[in-house]
């Protein structure tokens, strides 16, 4: 039988671990088990409860749950958005190879054609001198093995 993680341990794992549930002061999160402060969603959800259902200002209700204005902001669009699955953190970061667009790949898939015992890293030094493009030898690596899979 394995031991059960904590609630901190997977809000953690999940991404949704409260960077710093000291900040939110709305009492029912000081004198209620259900309320968690270290639960970024159940809090971001309440500050938006707080202002739609109980009228709060959503200058009084950022500064309550320890968040800034445009945190509110954000969370109040995600939510009508999406809903509650709107208020889970985003990666951050770039969402895919935005430098090996289609110009650069095509650039890639020519040299393998005429030489596939081309190493990435040769790849990426003649895609900066030729085009101008800086792409680490792993991105291209990287790359080349998508276009690979099914």
């Amino acid at each position: 039988m394995t031991k059960l993680d904590s609630k901190q341990d997977r809000l953690r794992r999940l991404g949704v671990l409260n960077p710093h549930p000291e900040r939110v002061r709305a009492p029912w999160f000081q004198s209620n088990d259900f309320f968690d402060a270290r639960d970024l969603i159940q809090v971001k959800y309440e500050i938006l409860r707080h202002v739609s259902v109980d009228g709060a200002s959503k200058a009084d209700a950022a500064e309550l749950f320890g968040v800034s204005r445009p945190t509110f902001y954000q969370a109040e669009a995600a939510f009508a958005r999406d809903g509650l699955a709107g208020l889970m953190p985003k990666p951050r970061g770039p969402k895919g190879a935005h430098k090996l667009n289609l110009e650069a790949m095509a650039f890639v898939e020519r040299h393998l054609e005429g030489d596939s015992s081309i190493h990435a890293r040769a790849l990426a030094e003649q895609l900066e001198s030729e085009l101008g493009i800086s792409v680490h030898p792993r991105s291209i690596e990287r790359a080349i093995a998508r276009k690979k899979k099914p």
